[in-house]
């Protein structure tokens, strides 16, 4: 099985050691199962949710189909334009 090392500082090792019965090792161990079964879930690589990503380079796109080719700062200045003339 392969070793990594981490590092913590003092005051959490003291505290580790006080509690000495429990195996670190695995409960660390199963931390990083839970962590990659979660992300797995999500469907995320490399902490991106590549769904999401998706959806809004969509609702990006329709938005410039519908504002004529412009882009979103173009639009947002029109706007307040029109506000500061009403």
């Amino acid at each position: 099985m392969p070793v990594i090392s981490i590092r913590i500082d003092v005051k959490l090792k003291r505290k580790m050691d006080e509690l000495s019965y429990i195996n670190w090792s695995e409960v660390i161990r199963r931390k990083i199962e839970e962590v990659i079964e979660e992300e797995e879930r999500k469907g995320k690589k490399g902490g991106k949710d590549y769904k999401k990503i998706s959806e809004a380079s969509v609702r990006s796109y329709q938005f410039f189909l519908n504002y004529g080719g412009k882009n979103s700062g173009d639009v947002i200045r029109e706007w307040r334009e029109r506000n500061w003339q009403l």
